[in-house]
């Protein structure tokens, strides 16, 4: 094979080659959203959230987040955390909130959002974070969870134990759940049922929420607790309604629903908001 041949043939394997990623511009934004093929980090200019605040009825669960978030903030050892519970009750809603709290103090802190889909990617986005000298990260997965089959669970040991290299000393990871094992209940008793080693057949899975240092639990609100997150977000937008008013409509509104929520409060407030001619 002559130097002709081989020159075309390293010029046609670099036509083909992947672009090598650029290192991202973190500068640009406090918030970014992965994605691959190609992988890539593509800044948010404006995040959609809610103010700290507005989030009634999980008092607990905002100041435990909080605190450890701010002492990650500030290079102080935090725990990774998992946000399980209800639906609706404002789960992926405090940890974009709590950012927000966090860098207004002045701390400097970047969100990355992961999607579930993409956990196979995961070790490469560390790669990029490592390297972010001077940067500190939050990596959030919303809506996590596993099905019987699903091997994504092996990629996300990657973030919580780290492996050999260990977790990125920059990066903490959040992730918000509807199922405190991250997997369904029906599914872990199948499993015990016609395994051969009961106590070994979901250890592997189950365990994995035991790797977050935080496990902060949501569930349902009562009345009360419906109609004041309703009243908070009047009174921030500037809603006029009267306590009779609001109690009636938001009442008939969450019993069409089927539930009470802090989604659902905000699905009325926001119907509300139109009928009074209010922007948000």
């Amino acid at each position: 094979m002559n130097e002709e041949t081989l020159l075309r043939i390293a010029e046609a394997l670099e036509r083909i080659a992947p672009v090598p990623g650029r290192v991202p511009d973190f500068g640009r934004a406090d918030a970014f959203v992965w994605h691959t093929s190609p992988d890539r980090l593509v800044p948010v200019p404006e995040v959609n959230r809610v103010d700290l605040s507005l989030l009634v009825g999980i008092d607990r669960a905002r100041d435990t987040l909080l605190e450890n978030t701010v002492q990650f903030a500030k290079g102080l050892p935090a725990n990774n955390a998992l946000l399980w519970g209800a639906r609706g009750m404002g789960k992926s809603s405090l940890v974009k909130a709590v950012h927000a709290e966090v860098t207004g103090r002045g701390l400097p802190l970047k969100i990355v959002e992961l999607h579930r889909e993409d956990l196979p990617s995961v070790g490469r986005l560390l790669t990029h974070l490592r390297a972010a000298h001077g940067h500190r990260f939050i990596l959030f997965c919303d809506d996590l969870s596993f099905s019987h089959d699903d091997q994504h669970y092996k990629s996300l040991k990657a973030v919580l134990d780290g492996g050999i290299e260990g977790r990125p000393a920059n990066v903490i990871f959040y992730a918000t759940s509807n199922r405190r094992h991250l997997m369904p209940r029906d599914m872990i008793e199948n499993e015990r049922s016609s395994a051969i080693n009961p106590s070994e057949a979901v250890e592997e899975k189950v365990s994995l929420s035991d790797r977050f240092g935080l496990w902060l639990g949501f569930h349902p609100c009562d009345q009360d607790e419906f109609l004041s997150m309703i009243r908070g977000y009047c009174d921030a937008f500037g809603v006029e309604i009267s306590a009779e008013g609001l109690r009636a409509e938001a009442i008939e509104w969450q019993a069409t629903r089927g539930a009470r929520s802090g989604r659902v409060a905000w699905q009325y407030f926001t119907d509300l908001a139109g009928r009074r001619g209010v922007t948000l």
